[in-house]
């Protein structure tokens, strides 16, 4: 699922958004083991009760990160650094880009990996030499 923000936000909130956003969706189809994944280190520190939140505008998405993370039989947070998580740098830099006029829906964006070369799904009857 990709989400744009509409709304005046730090770094720090955006990735709360995020967070928060996947903790919902994961919850609403009945996950209780997850491990969050994120290239955010504050996030993931104050979450896990290791670092202080001094921001004030910052303290009611903590707060609710938490309490999400609750509803969880078991879950996990892992560091991942920016420079080895390129999806997720890439999904971000498309996202920015896009504009989206006035509509609160946005067609989801289907990624999908193959893993043989198109043309070794095509067999001639008989080659003919011509290179088309």
């Amino acid at each position: 699922m990709t989400r744009k923000l509409k709304l005046r936000c730090t770094d720090n909130m955006a990735a709360y958004e995020a967070c928060i956003l996947g903790l919902r969706i994961a919850l609403d189809v009945d996950i209780n083991e997850l491990l969050v994944v994120g290239d955010f280190d504050l996030l993931i520190h104050q979450v896990q009760g290791q670092w202080a939140t001094k921001n004030e505008k910052i303290l009611p998405y903590v707060n609710l990160a938490k309490r999400l993370c609750k509803k969880f039989r078991k879950i996990e947070f892992r560091h991942t650094p920016r420079d080895q998580n390129e999806f997720t740098d890439a999904l971000a830099t498309i996202a920015s880009m896009i504009q989206h006029p006035g509509s609160s829906q946005i067609d989801p964006l289907r990624i999908s990996l193959k893993e043989e070369h198109a043309n070794c799904c095509h067999e001639e009857a008989e080659p003919d030499g011509k290179p088309w």
